[in-house]
């Protein structure tokens, strides 16, 4: 296949997922940020060489590999399609998530509860230097082509940002929700937060004063309440996706498919936290006909132009975010966030937390930069 002049090369999909994917783990692996100090006994010398621990986990063997084998994979795929030789693509594949690694590992031990390993770093470049490979060979025999003439026919030109965006959806979904799909709320940490910065700041005392203040007891939310946030919940990534494609038949396959990718992710999520057994557990009397509500007015939006539809994404998502503010946490909530943050799961607790909290924000203000653009397809063509 040619290479794509200069004039018709656009930015490949998989550079903002690397970007994406990158921050994520970074912060994944620096969690939880707290009670900094110097290792005791440490030199400066003695930073750089990783210990090596007597004990093994398969789970951690499985997850170091695993976690860094797509970020290898999407790193090789953004070079090879920007047109550098794919041997330099799978060398930037696999050196720059090692290197990022490395710095994970040695910063891990300035935080007295991550523990650094030499075996960590081996199995993350590892599954580095496969992922870049994997990705070199499905470049080198043309397997993307079905992707580019998918994207070209259902996708404008230059939605890679947007569909990233669309892509992160299902990872924010894997954090439990205090309503099914409902992303964004991050009010509550937000406050703390600021009142942790503020405290002892004397020109700040009246600002911290409001913000420690115990927040007034929650209201359990109204059935119909629920619903419609379920409903925005499935509506907001379906409009999203309506402003990267024209009005038509692919808008509705599209809407079918963001409901079955949300409940596959909902029912993942339930499944990590309580078990098998109730995996289908999120599915309640408010669940069902939101989902139903939603997907109805995710088809009755399927002829409205792009334009059009951006602006009711912005409400959609505005209603979203205050919707989720209202909701309380309840008991089995509380539960699940133990279970992410002190289990296991909180290897990948900043993976699914952040693009939970952020993600309605992020669509915003993707959104917000494409009103400008002219209405309609603007030369659909867009490479991966």
């Amino acid at each position: 296949m040619a290479a794509l002049r200069p004039s018709t090369r656009h930015r490949s999909l998989a550079a903002p997922l690397s970007l994406a994917y990158a921050a994520l783990v970074l912060y994944a692996s620096l969690y939880p940020f707290t009670d900094w100090r110097w290792p005791p006994g440490q030199h400066l010398q003695a930073l750089a060489l990783l210990p090596w621990t007597r004990w093994t986990d398969s789970f951690d063997v499985g997850s170091n590999l695993l976690g860094y084998l797509p970020l290898g994979g999407l790193i090789t795929l953004a070079a090879c399609r920007s047109g550098v030789r794919p041997w330099i693509g799978v060398l930037l594949g696999a050196l720059a998530p090692s290197l990022l690694s490395y710095s994970c590992e040695v910063l891990q031990q300035f935080l007295p509860r991550r523990v650094p390993a030499m075996e960590d770093w081996t199995m993350n470049s590892a599954g580095a230097l496969i992922g870049s490979l994997l990705a070199a060979l499905v470049h080198r025999l043309g397997m993307l082509d079905g992707w580019h003439g998918v994207r070209s026919r259902w996708f404008v030109r230059d939605g890679a940002s947007g569909l990233a965006l669309l892509a992160l959806w299902p990872v924010g979904l894997l954090f439990p929700a205090p309503v099914p799909l409902g992303l964004g709320q991050v009010g509550d940490r937000l406050r703390d937060t600021l009142a942790q910065w503020l405290d002892d700041v004397p020109w700040a005392e009246a600002v911290h004063g409001l913000l420690a203040a115990p927040a007034p007891p929650a209201v359990a939310l109204r059935p119909l309440t629920e619903v419609l946030i379920v409903a925005l919940g499935l509506l907001t990534p379906c409009l999203l996706a309506y402003s990267l494609m024209a009005p038509g038949w692919r808008r509705a396959a599209m809407a079918l498919g963001i409901l079955a990718v949300g409940a596959g992710a909902m029912t993942l999520s339930t499944l990590l936290n309580f078990g098998p057994g109730h995996a289908a557990a999120w599915v309640g009397p408010t669940a069902e006909p939101g989902l139903g509500l939603g997907l109805l007015m995710a088809l009755a939006l399927v002829p409205v132009p792009r334009r059009l539809v951006s602006g009711l994404a912005l409400v959609s998502l505005t209603g979203l975010v205050v919707g989720v503010a209202q909701a309380p946490a309840d008991p089995y909530f509380a539960q699940s966030l133990k279970a992410w943050e002190r289990g296991r799961f909180v290897r990948f607790h900043g993976l699914a937390q952040w693009v939970g909290w952020l993600w309605p924000y992020l669509a915003m203000a993707l959104l917000l930069t494409r009103m400008g653009t002219r209405d309609g397809v603007d030369d659909p063509r867009s490479h991966l």
